[in-house]
């Protein structure tokens, strides 16, 4: 049993070294990237373009540099701003129902391209379903408007005033971004290869098939959900690359389970971390799960609907010819 745990581990370490260099080779490049762009004008100019129509979504002007800040860069830096301005209730929960569906877009963006799924649909629905999500609640709810209490203060800025301290400050993101990737993919590999050692995956699988069949995919996804969910899309990301390799998961698995994560992950941490903003988190949680669940079984349903229509008509074309042969 404890040969069987060791080569368990073994085989867990040697993937998740494979699959976060896979990741790493998108992660550290885009991290560096991004960090630069916050000390260029790329971030006002983008701001400042967007700002004129966020009063259509129940949100100031101000609000322009969250979204830009929380879409290009990361989530914390989004919420950083938001901590600085005097915001409604209304607002605050707008923005973080806003970021938690889309963020941090050319990280995840990249990532999500890798595993085969289109970057403009991912940048699309990402972008889509959060403006449209802040203009019905800006629609529909009519309180809110009371002064939004915060349970932190911001963190304060980072100050770098040369071109050498901003470029190694961005190797630093870069570099601590691969790390606490394969930190956490080392780990969920090594608990996979372990749980298919003693024969659990199989139970769990069985778990969360509800959850599967309820997205219309196969039950070998379910480990996938569970880690995107957990842990984030690089992280879960990292579960479908070594997944597509093992289980031969379908292009229709991967494109729907992308889906679903690309609306709603990391659920902890995103849930912690808007928790520091006074949001309500049950509301928070709740909003994105019903999201996801509502676009992904959405697709799902047309994918079939288009397959039953396709199928009919190549079974119609083969009898026609048959009868003409």
């Amino acid at each position: 049993m404890a040969k069987m745990t060791i080569n368990s581990w073994k085989r867990g370490v040697q993937k998740g070294l494979e699959t976060t260099w896979t990741l790493a080779k998108i992660v550290f490049p885009i991290s560096i990237i991004v960090t630069i762009l916050q000390y260029t004008p790329v971030i006002d100019i983008v701001s400042k373009f967007i700002e004129p129509i966020l009063g259509y979504f129940g949100l100031p002007g101000e609000a322009a540099l969250v979204l830009v800040l929380g879409n290009l860069l990361h989530l914390y830096a989004g919420i950083g701003v938001m901590l600085t301005m005097e915001l409604t209730v209304k607002e605050v929960y707008i923005l973080a129902v806003m970021l938690g569906i889309s963020h941090s877009l050319p990280m995840e963006t990249a990532i999500c391209k890798k595993i085969g799924v289109s970057s403009l649909l991912v940048i699309l629905i990402r972008l889509g379903l959060s403006f449209l999500f802040a203009f019905g609640v800006n629609r529909l709810w009519t309180g809110g408007e009371e002064k939004a209490q915060y349970l932190i203060s911001p963190a304060p800025e980072q100050e770098l005033n040369t071109a050498g301290e901003i470029i190694l400050n961005a190797l630093g993101v870069g570099v601590n971004s691969v790390i606490q990737i394969a930190f956490i993919v080392i780990l969920v590999m090594i608990f996979i290869e372990v749980l298919k050692e003693i024969d659990v995956l199989p139970v769990l699988a069985k778990m969360l098939s509800p959850l599967t069949r309820l997205l219309g995919v196969s039950e070998k996804t379910g480990m996938t959900l569970l880690a995107g969910l957990l842990f984030g899309i690089s992280y879960g990301a990292g579960v479908i690359i070594q997944a597509a390799k093992e289980d031969d998961l379908s292009k229709r698995d991967i494109i729907l389970v992308t889906l679903f994560l690309i609306t709603c992950h990391a659920v902890i941490e995103d849930t912690l971390l808007f928790a520091s903003a006074g949001v309500n988190i049950f509301y928070l949680l709740l909003t994105r799960i019903l999201l996801a669940l509502t676009l992904t079984i959405a697709t799902a349903r047309v994918w079939l609907l288009v397959d039953k229509r396709l199928n009919a008509k190549n079974s119609s074309l083969a009898k026609s010819t048959a009868k003409s042969d």
